[in-house]
């Protein structure tokens, strides 16, 4: 209320405390009748001012809650909504981390299989390649023996002239068994 409404109630209560009693009647008192009446006729005229400013306050009090409330859900929701993407976040994240750690796991498993079998198999083209030149070398040694003894046997047969027909080196190629 403005301070003029409050002035004038309180001139109206300073005059009816300050009024004359009735004798029979402790509560009953006598007062001035026009003065009371301008009194009141000009809180009254002072009224709808007061009440309209009262409401324009309430009403401005009203739309600055309404306004924090709604601002205060925007907040909350925004807030439970970045709560969600840092969780999705976090699971997209645990997800990625677990399948990364299968793929390694995989590799690793793969890498390995592929490396015994790689082993496996040099280990065993080595050894065919072993058991190859092995036979090779026993096929060289068993010609060159008989070539040896072919040979030997050329020279201890008597020789008329110094160089052999062509008949004869066939023959003794023939007796030659080189198996390559």
């Amino acid at each position: 209320m403005s301070g003029r409404v409050q002035e004038m109630l309180e001139m109206l209560h300073a005059m009816i405390s300050e009024a004359w009693g009735l004798p029979l009647g402790a509560e009953k008192c006598v007062i001035e009748r026009d003065k009371a009446l301008d009194i009141l006729d000009e809180i009254r005229a002072q009224f709808p001012t007061e009440v309209a400013e009262a409401k324009r306050l309430v009403d401005a009090r009203a739309e600055f809650i309404g306004n924090a409330k709604r601002e205060a859900e925007a907040i909350r929701r925004a807030a439970e909504d970045r709560a969600r993407q840092l969780i999705d976040e976090q699971e997209v994240l645990r997800i990625a981390n677990e399948r990364s750690n299968e793929m390694v796991s995989s590799a690793e498993k793969n890498s390995n299989e592929l490396r015994r079998v790689a082993n496996e198999y040099v280990d065993d083209a080595m050894k065919r390649t072993e058991e190859a030149l092995a036979s090779a070398l026993d096929e060289i040694r068993q010609s060159r023996m008989k070539f040896r003894s072919a040979s030997r046997g050329a020279d201890a047969s008597p020789q008329t002239h110094n160089a052999p027909d062509e008949g004869e080196i066939s023959a003794n190629m023939n007796d030659i068994d080189i198996d390559v």
